[in-house]
C-alpha cells in the first residue's frame, strides 16, 4: 500500500474508531477493566457505614476519635497488542483480511485504553517475533501501532505463539492487559497462552473469515494454497460431501478452541473479516462487566 493511501487508511479507520469509543465503548471498557490495585489517598473522620476494618488505629488513639483510611484505585493500565501477522493473517474473502480486522479492532481499544490514560504497547509475531513496541501513553502510540499491523513485513510464514508470549515480558509489568489477537491456529496455542494468562490478563481475540468455516456452492473447483505451507490443493465447491467435510472440519475446530480457553480460564472475543466489531465489542465488555462484578 503506497505511504499516502496507507495513510488516509489510517486516519479514516481513527474517525471512525474515535467515534466508536465515544459513542458505545468508553464508558463500558472502564467497567469491564480495573485497575491493578488500590492506593493511599487521605484520612478522614469515620462516618456511619464505613468498614471497621479500614480505621486507622493510630490516628484514632491521637485525636480520641474514630479516623478511617481512604484508598482509591489505582487505574493506570498497561494495554499489549499481540497481533499475529503470519501468512494466513493475509486471507479475507469479503474484502476485509484478518490483518485489517486486527488493525480496526487495535484502533478502537487502543482509542479507548488511550482516552483512559492507558498505556498501549504492540507484539506482532509470526514463527517469530517480528515487532515489538513498549507500552507508552497517547494517541500517537495507537496510531503508530494501527500503521505497523497493516504494513510492518512479516519474516515468517508459519505460527508459533511461544516466542511473542516470552517476549510479553519485556513491554508490560504483571497484570497487564493482553488482547491476543489471531485465528489461534497454532501448534503451541494452549501452552503459550495459558503461561501468558498467569502472569497478565489475557483475552484471545478470535480472528476469522467466513470462508474459511463454511464453503458456498457454485464456485466450481477452487486452486487452493496453504498461506503458512505453500501447499497446494484442489477444492471442489460443487461437492456436497466436500462442503460437509469442510464445515466439519471448522466446527470441530472451533469447539477445539472454546474447550482450550475455557480450560485456562482465558476471555475471548470473536470477531469474522466481514463484520463490524463495534456490537461484538459490546456484547463483550458488558459479559466481562457482570463477570467481574
Amino acid at each position: 500500500m503506497p505511504t499516502q493511501d496507507l495513510f488516509k487508511h489510517i486516519r479514516r479507520l481513527e474517525i471512525v474508531s474515535r467515534r466508536l469509543v465515544q459513542t458505545m465503548l468508553a464508558g463500558n471498557y472502564l467497567s469491564a477493566f480495573h485497575g491493578q490495585g488500590l492506593e493511599f489517598e487521605e484520612v478522614r473522620e469515620y462516618q456511619p457505614g464505613d468498614e471497621v476494618r479500614s480505621i486507622d488505629w493510630n490516628v484514632t488513639a491521637r485525636q480520641g476519635r474514630p479516623f478511617v483510611k481512604v484508598f482509591r484505585e489505582e487505574r493506570e493500565l498497561t494495554v499489549l497488542f499481540a497481533v499475529d501477522i503470519s501468512g494466513s493473517a493475509a486471507f479475507g474473502s469479503k474484502g476485509s483480511s484478518k490483518r485489517e480486522l486486527a488493525a480496526r479492532l487495535v484502533a478502537a481499544l487502543g482509542l479507548a485504553a488511550a482516552g483512559n490514560g492507558d498505556r498501549v504497547g504492540l507484539l506482532l509475531f509470526s514463527d517469530r517475533v517480528e515487532l515489538a513496541l513498549p507500552a507508552r501513553r497517547g494517541r500517537a502510540a495507537v496510531l503508530r501501532a494501527v500503521r505497523e499491523v497493516l504494513k510492518h513485513p512479516a519474516q515468517g510464514r508459519g505460527t508459533l505463539f511461544g516466542p511473542a508470549a516470552r517476549r510479553l515480558s519485556s513491554l508490560g509489568r504483571r497484570g497487564a492487559i493482553v488482547f491476543w489477537l489471531s485465528d489461534l491456529m497454532a501448534p503451541d496455542a494452549e501452552e503459550a497462552l495459558g503461561a501468558a494468562n498467569v502472569r497478565y490478563d489475557v483475552v484471545a481475540c478470535r480472528l476469522h473469515d467466513p470462508l474459511e468455516w463454511e464453503l458456498a456452492a457454485g464456485m466450481g473447483v477452487l486452486a487452493c494454497a496453504d498461506p503458512e505451507t505453500g501447499e497446494r490443493y484442489l477444492l471442489d465447491t460443487d461437492s456436497r460431501s466436500a462442503r460437509r467435510a469442510w464445515a466439519e472440519r471448522g466446527a470441530a475446530w472451533r469447539k477445539e478452541c472454546q474447550r482450550m480457553l475455557r480450560s485456562r480460564q482465558i476471555d475471548s472475543l470473536e470477531l469474522a473479516t466481514d463484520q463490524d466489531i463495534s456490537e461484538p465489542l459490546l456484547r463483550f465488555f458488558r459479559a466481562r462487566e457482570r463477570r467481574v462484578r
